[in-house]
């Protein structure tokens, strides 16, 4: 399947790999691709995989000739979900905040290499700015 910038799905997982460990590849679909950072331990003393933890989530939508992006801040729960809240702790989402604003920048360089431009989608209002 060929995406924006002449590139196939293959070619995209690949370079998004090289990204660090923010790819959610089961996550991802044809066009759509998922990526996450657990910035923040809510708590420490639970075993490991019951841990839950502040971050954030972004999802990439292929278009034709560039992809859309949304991305939102909140929990990532026991269940290994994400849900959209607040996070009220400002040391936490201003960690949370910074692991994102270092990570779209390399994210849109990405993009701008594989010719395959960033826009929001249609339906999103950043909260932050790049």
């Amino acid at each position: 399947m060929v995406l924006p910038g002449g590139h196939f799905r293959g070619r995209y997982i690949v370079k998004f790999n090289e990204l660090g460990p923010y790819l959610r590849e089961d996550q991802c679909q044809d066009h759509r691709f998922f990526f996450d950072c657990l910035a923040v331990c809510t708590n420490i003393k639970p075993a490991p995989e019951k841990r839950e933890f502040w971050g954030w989530w972004l999802v990439l939508e292929a278009q034709e000739t560039h992809f859309d992006y949304r991305f939102d801040f909140g929990l990532y729960d026991k269940a290994g979900q994400w849900v959209p809240v607040e996070i009220k702790r400002d040391v936490d989402r201003q960690e949370a905040e910074a692991s994102l604003q270092k990570f779209f920048p390399r994210l849109e360089a990405l993009m701008n290499e594989l010719n395959a431009p960033l826009i929001p989608a249609s339906n999103f209002e950043p909260s932050l700015s790049f």
